[in-house]
Protein backbone atom coordinates (compact mmCIF):
# COMPACT_ATOMS: atom_id res chain seq x y z
CA UNK A 1 0.00 0.00 0.00
CA UNK A 2 1.33 3.42 -0.93
CA UNK A 3 0.47 6.10 1.60
CA UNK A 4 -1.22 9.15 0.13
CA UNK A 5 -3.06 10.73 3.08
CA UNK A 6 -1.49 11.28 6.50
CA UNK A 7 -3.38 12.32 9.61
CA UNK A 8 -1.65 14.30 12.36
CA UNK A 9 -3.08 14.50 15.87
CA UNK A 10 -1.27 17.33 17.64
CA UNK A 11 -0.41 20.38 15.53
CA UNK A 12 1.99 22.18 17.86
CA UNK A 13 5.72 22.88 17.70
CA UNK A 14 6.47 19.49 16.14
CA UNK A 15 3.25 18.53 14.36
CA UNK A 16 2.82 21.73 12.37
CA UNK A 17 6.28 21.82 10.71
CA UNK A 18 6.19 18.06 10.14
CA UNK A 19 2.86 18.52 8.37
CA UNK A 20 4.36 21.28 6.24
CA UNK A 21 7.18 19.01 5.09
CA UNK A 22 4.75 16.22 4.24
CA UNK A 23 2.53 18.58 2.25
CA UNK A 24 5.54 19.95 0.36
CA UNK A 25 6.44 16.36 -0.55
CA UNK A 26 3.00 15.78 -2.07
CA UNK A 27 1.09 14.08 0.74
CA UNK A 28 -2.39 15.18 1.76
CA UNK A 29 -2.32 15.99 5.48
CA UNK A 30 -5.39 15.97 7.73
CA UNK A 31 -4.99 17.49 11.17
CA UNK A 32 -6.64 17.74 14.56
CA UNK A 33 -5.75 19.75 17.65
CA UNK A 34 -8.12 21.04 20.35
CA UNK A 35 -6.18 24.32 20.52
CA UNK A 36 -7.59 26.91 18.12
CA UNK A 37 -4.28 28.75 17.70
CA UNK A 38 -2.56 25.52 16.69
CA UNK A 39 -5.37 24.77 14.25
CA UNK A 40 -5.12 28.21 12.68
CA UNK A 41 -1.35 28.03 12.25
CA UNK A 42 -1.59 24.52 10.77
CA UNK A 43 -4.23 25.56 8.27
CA UNK A 44 -1.89 28.32 7.07
CA UNK A 45 0.64 25.68 5.91
CA UNK A 46 -2.00 23.65 4.09
CA UNK A 47 -3.28 21.18 6.70
CA UNK A 48 -6.89 20.18 6.14
CA UNK A 49 -8.50 20.47 9.57
CA UNK A 50 -10.81 17.77 10.87
CA UNK A 51 -13.25 17.77 13.79
CA UNK A 52 -11.87 14.70 15.61
CA UNK A 53 -9.32 11.87 15.58
CA UNK A 54 -12.20 9.64 14.48
CA UNK A 55 -12.61 11.62 11.25
CA UNK A 56 -8.87 11.62 10.68
CA UNK A 57 -8.68 7.82 11.08
CA UNK A 58 -11.60 7.34 8.69
CA UNK A 59 -9.94 9.31 5.87
CA UNK A 60 -6.22 8.59 6.37
CA UNK A 61 -3.80 5.83 5.40
CA UNK A 62 -1.38 6.67 8.21
CA UNK A 63 -2.12 8.60 11.43
CA UNK A 64 0.68 10.09 13.55
CA UNK A 65 -0.02 10.91 17.21
CA UNK A 66 2.09 13.81 18.53
CA UNK A 67 0.76 14.68 21.99
CA UNK A 68 2.50 15.18 25.32
CA UNK A 69 1.17 12.62 27.78
CA UNK A 70 -0.17 9.07 27.96
CA UNK A 71 -3.64 10.28 28.94
CA UNK A 72 -3.78 12.34 25.74
CA UNK A 73 -2.76 9.28 23.72
CA UNK A 74 -5.56 7.36 25.45
CA UNK A 75 -8.13 9.96 24.45
CA UNK A 76 -6.81 10.17 20.89
CA UNK A 77 -7.00 6.39 20.43
CA UNK A 78 -9.81 5.14 22.67
CA UNK A 79 -12.07 8.19 23.17
CA UNK A 80 -15.62 8.26 21.83
CA UNK A 81 -14.34 10.30 18.87
CA UNK A 82 -10.95 8.59 18.87
CA UNK A 83 -8.95 6.77 16.23
CA UNK A 84 -10.38 3.36 17.05
CA UNK A 85 -13.92 4.62 16.44
CA UNK A 86 -13.03 5.61 12.88
CA UNK A 87 -10.33 3.10 11.98
CA UNK A 88 -10.54 1.01 8.83
CA UNK A 89 -8.77 -2.23 7.98
CA UNK A 90 -5.13 -1.57 7.15
CA UNK A 91 -4.84 1.82 8.86
CA UNK A 92 -1.36 2.46 10.27
CA UNK A 93 -1.02 4.39 13.53
CA UNK A 94 2.33 5.93 14.44
CA UNK A 95 3.04 6.76 18.09
CA UNK A 96 5.17 9.88 17.75
CA UNK A 97 4.68 10.84 21.40
CA UNK A 98 7.21 9.90 24.06
CA UNK A 99 5.70 7.22 26.27
CA UNK A 100 7.05 4.46 28.47
CA UNK A 101 8.02 1.18 26.80
CA UNK A 102 5.51 -0.53 29.09
CA UNK A 103 2.71 1.73 27.88
CA UNK A 104 3.64 1.05 24.25
CA UNK A 105 3.51 -2.72 24.82
CA UNK A 106 0.17 -2.39 26.60
CA UNK A 107 -1.19 -0.29 23.73
CA UNK A 108 -0.17 -2.96 21.23
CA UNK A 109 -1.88 -5.66 23.30
CA UNK A 110 -5.11 -3.67 23.51
CA UNK A 111 -5.18 -3.01 19.76
CA UNK A 112 -4.31 -6.57 18.75
CA UNK A 113 -6.80 -8.02 16.29
CA UNK A 114 -8.47 -4.72 15.35
CA UNK A 115 -6.83 -4.47 11.92
CA UNK A 116 -4.57 -1.52 12.77
CA UNK A 117 -0.85 -1.62 12.00
CA UNK A 118 1.38 0.02 14.59
CA UNK A 119 4.57 2.02 14.19
CA UNK A 120 6.56 3.20 17.18
CA UNK A 121 8.23 6.49 16.19
CA UNK A 122 9.08 8.82 19.11
CA UNK A 123 10.57 12.01 17.73
CA UNK A 124 14.08 13.10 18.61
CA UNK A 125 16.05 16.35 18.28
CA UNK A 126 14.33 19.70 18.63
CA UNK A 127 11.54 21.95 17.39
CA UNK A 128 14.22 23.62 15.27
CA UNK A 129 14.96 20.24 13.68
CA UNK A 130 11.25 19.80 13.01
CA UNK A 131 11.21 23.16 11.24
CA UNK A 132 14.23 22.29 9.11
CA UNK A 133 13.18 18.69 8.41
CA UNK A 134 16.25 17.22 10.09
CA UNK A 135 14.69 15.14 12.83
CA UNK A 136 15.79 11.70 14.01
CA UNK A 137 13.27 8.86 14.18
CA UNK A 138 14.06 5.89 16.41
CA UNK A 139 11.28 3.50 15.49
CA UNK A 140 9.87 0.09 16.16
CA UNK A 141 7.46 -2.05 14.23
CA UNK A 142 7.10 -4.82 11.70
CA UNK A 143 9.57 -4.30 8.85
CA UNK A 144 6.85 -4.16 6.20
CA UNK A 145 4.95 -1.45 8.10
CA UNK A 146 8.14 0.49 8.70
CA UNK A 147 9.10 0.44 5.04
CA UNK A 148 5.58 1.46 3.97
CA UNK A 149 5.89 4.54 6.19
CA UNK A 150 9.51 5.38 5.35
CA UNK A 151 8.66 7.78 2.46
CA UNK A 152 6.58 9.82 4.92
CA UNK A 153 9.25 9.76 7.62
CA UNK A 154 11.88 10.92 5.13
CA UNK A 155 10.01 14.18 4.58
CA UNK A 156 10.83 15.45 8.08
CA UNK A 157 13.73 13.25 9.27
CA UNK A 158 17.25 12.86 7.93
CA UNK A 159 18.05 9.85 10.12
CA UNK A 160 15.65 6.91 10.50
CA UNK A 161 16.25 3.70 12.45
CA UNK A 162 14.07 0.65 13.04
CA UNK A 163 15.26 -0.68 16.40
CA UNK A 164 13.01 -3.74 16.50
CA UNK A 165 9.42 -4.64 17.42
CA UNK A 166 6.82 -2.05 18.38
CA UNK A 167 7.96 -0.40 21.62
CA UNK A 168 11.65 -0.55 20.75
CA UNK A 169 11.59 3.06 19.65
CA UNK A 170 10.34 4.11 23.09
CA UNK A 171 13.27 2.24 24.63
CA UNK A 172 15.64 4.12 22.34
CA UNK A 173 14.00 7.46 23.18
CA UNK A 174 14.14 6.72 26.92
CA UNK A 175 17.87 5.97 26.73
CA UNK A 176 18.41 9.08 24.60
CA UNK A 177 16.62 11.24 27.15
CA UNK A 178 18.54 9.82 30.09
CA UNK A 179 21.79 10.84 28.41
CA UNK A 180 20.43 14.20 27.19
CA UNK A 181 19.30 15.39 30.63
CA UNK A 182 22.48 14.10 32.26
CA UNK A 183 24.51 16.19 29.82
CA UNK A 184 22.35 19.25 30.39
CA UNK A 185 22.80 19.29 34.16
CA UNK A 186 26.52 18.43 33.85
CA UNK A 187 26.99 21.34 31.43
CA UNK A 188 25.16 23.72 33.75
CA UNK A 189 27.11 22.70 36.84
CA UNK A 190 30.51 22.75 35.15
CA UNK A 191 30.00 26.06 33.34
CA UNK A 192 28.81 27.73 36.53
CA UNK A 193 31.79 26.30 38.41
CA UNK A 194 34.15 27.67 35.77
CA UNK A 195 32.54 31.07 36.03
CA UNK A 196 33.03 31.07 39.80
CA UNK A 197 36.71 30.55 39.05
CA UNK A 198 36.74 33.62 36.85
CA UNK A 199 36.16 32.37 33.27
CA UNK A 200 33.20 33.69 31.26
CA UNK A 201 30.63 30.99 30.44
CA UNK A 202 30.26 32.00 26.79
CA UNK A 203 34.02 31.93 26.26
CA UNK A 204 34.16 28.46 27.75
CA UNK A 205 31.19 27.25 25.70
CA UNK A 206 32.81 28.38 22.46
CA UNK A 207 35.85 26.25 23.25
CA UNK A 208 33.99 23.28 24.74
CA UNK A 209 31.77 22.68 21.70
CA UNK A 210 34.99 21.91 19.81
CA UNK A 211 36.45 19.78 22.59
CA UNK A 212 36.05 16.25 23.91
CA UNK A 213 33.29 17.62 26.18
CA UNK A 214 31.02 18.46 23.21
CA UNK A 215 27.45 17.16 23.43
CA UNK A 216 24.08 17.96 21.82
CA UNK A 217 22.82 20.07 24.71
CA UNK A 218 25.99 22.18 24.80
CA UNK A 219 26.15 22.65 21.03
CA UNK A 220 22.45 23.41 20.56
CA UNK A 221 22.23 25.56 23.70
CA UNK A 222 19.33 23.40 24.83
CA UNK A 223 19.66 24.80 28.35
CA UNK A 224 18.37 28.17 27.11
CA UNK A 225 14.95 26.71 26.25
CA UNK A 226 12.28 25.37 28.64
CA UNK A 227 12.52 21.63 29.24
CA UNK A 228 8.87 20.69 29.86
CA UNK A 229 9.25 16.91 29.63
CA UNK A 230 12.52 16.38 31.49
CA UNK A 231 11.13 15.09 34.78
CA UNK A 232 8.51 12.98 32.99
CA UNK A 233 11.29 11.38 30.92
CA UNK A 234 13.31 10.49 34.01
CA UNK A 235 10.24 9.15 35.83
CA UNK A 236 9.61 6.84 32.85
CA UNK A 237 13.18 5.55 33.12
CA UNK A 238 12.90 4.98 36.87
CA UNK A 239 9.58 3.13 36.54
CA UNK A 240 10.93 0.86 33.81
CA UNK A 241 14.04 0.16 35.87
CA UNK A 242 11.93 -0.69 38.94
CA UNK A 243 9.95 -3.25 36.93
CA UNK A 244 13.21 -4.94 35.95
CA UNK A 245 14.74 -4.54 39.42
CA UNK A 246 17.62 -2.83 37.61
CA UNK A 247 19.52 -0.09 39.39
CA UNK A 248 19.96 3.28 37.65
CA UNK A 249 21.43 5.48 40.41
CA UNK A 250 22.59 8.13 37.93
CA UNK A 251 19.02 8.35 36.63
CA UNK A 252 17.65 9.19 40.08
CA UNK A 253 20.32 11.81 40.62
CA UNK A 254 19.71 13.40 37.23
CA UNK A 255 15.96 13.60 37.91
CA UNK A 256 16.56 15.67 41.04
CA UNK A 257 19.27 17.76 39.38
CA UNK A 258 17.12 18.59 36.36
CA UNK A 259 14.30 19.58 38.71
CA UNK A 260 16.67 21.94 40.54
CA UNK A 261 17.96 23.28 37.21
CA UNK A 262 14.42 24.12 36.08
CA UNK A 263 13.58 25.85 39.35
CA UNK A 264 16.76 27.92 39.07
CA UNK A 265 15.94 28.95 35.50
CA UNK A 266 12.25 29.57 36.23
CA UNK A 267 11.14 27.01 33.65
CA UNK A 268 7.55 25.74 34.04
CA UNK A 269 6.70 22.12 34.77
CA UNK A 270 3.48 20.78 33.21
CA UNK A 271 1.42 18.23 35.10
CA UNK A 272 3.19 14.88 35.21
Amino acid sequence: MAIKTVGVIGLGAMGRPMSRHMINAGFTVLGYDPDQNARTRASEVGVRLMASPKEIARDSDFVIIIVGFDKQVETAVFGDDGILAGAHQGLIVGLGSTASPSYARDLADRLQGCGIGLLDMPLTRSAEAAESGTMLVMGGGKPEIFETCRPVLKTFATDIFNLGPFGSGQVGKMVNNMILWACMVANDEALEFGEKLGVDQESMRAALVLSSAANFSLIERADTRPTPWAEKDMIIAQQEADKLRFSIPMGGLVKEMIKSFKVKRGYPTPGL
